[in-house]
């Protein structure tokens, strides 16, 4: 049927409608998990969303009743114990969460329910989170003995502050959508039936904003975040905005009492 075939587990799954993208985790009865095959195909996406300059925009969620219970930890814990010291599994998802936090498109995370694990810093990787109030998330790793990736950690730290970083890594506690909200992990926490308007609502603001410029922003953000600005190039795009086609346009839209179109 129908019904079964979209429940059917697949690889992400990506749907372009206008200027927006959406990439949808799709293995529903393991509350999408992510498995080593969907790492490569995530990259794949991003790079097809990063080459399209119709796409503005990308939101990220899940199929069912969770956002992403994280990365398979078998995965992790083969690669572990294999006497192959190759670059491990950890660091495969790594790559995939950093790329994701360099796309050029603002992000948003539609969180449609829990979000476990490594998943949270997938979700932390985009600009924005918008939740639905009965989302939970939780951050393992002290329980079964990893030590986090840096840059995830980094993350934490830079977005959420040092205090909720070790409250997230070291008690491993569970917390509830209103906390994820209190703390900052998520922008905004809106029931179920909100999601998708709430969701819209910021998806047509970011597709309607000067692109160049937004890209240029968000890299400038994310660099001070992790303490690494390059200045130079900031201060280059900065002046060249000053004399770019998107600054003429917002410009003439404004004497001209309409919508910029960029």
């Amino acid at each position: 049927s129908m019904r079964e075939a979209a429940e059917a587990a697949s690889a992400p799954v990506l749907e372009i409608n206008g200027a927006r993208a959406t990439i949808r985790l799709n293995r529903p009865q393991h509350r999408n998990r992510l498995q080593s095959e969907d790492l490569g195909d995530l990259l794949k996406l991003f790079d097809r969303i990063e080459a399209d300059p119709a796409i503005r925009v990308l939101v990220l969620t899940g199929t069912g009743g969770a956002f992403s219970s994280g990365y398979d930890l078998n995965s992790v814990a083969d690669r572990a114990t294999s006497a192959n010291e190759q670059p491990s599994a950890g660091s495969a998802f790594e790559v995939v969460v950093n790329r994701l936090e360099d796309l050029g498109v603002p992000t948003i995370c539609r969180l449609n329910g829990g979000v476990y694990g490594g998943s949270t810093d997938l979700a932390l990787a985009c600009d924005f989170r918008i939740g639905v109030d009965t989302a939970e998330m939780f951050m393992p790793a002290a329980r079964f003995g990893l030590h986090y990736y840096k840059s995830g950690i980094e993350r934490y730290v830079s977005r959420l502050g040092v205090d909720n970083a070790k409250m997230l890594f070291l008690t491993a506690q569970k917390i509830t959508a209103p906390e994820m909200l209190r703390i900052g992990y998520l922008t905004a926490m809106v029931p179920a039936e909100a999601l998708d308007e709430e969701v819209d609502k910021l998806a047509t603001i970011l597709s309607g904003n000067a692109p160049l410029a937004m890209r240029g922003m968000k890299r400038t953000i994310n660099e001070f975040a992790r303490g690494k600005l390059d200045e130079e190039a900031a201060n280059l795009r900065h002046r060249e905005s000053m004399r770019g086609d998107e600054i003429r346009e917002g410009v003439k839209a404004l004497a001209e009492k309409r919508p910029p179109k960029f």
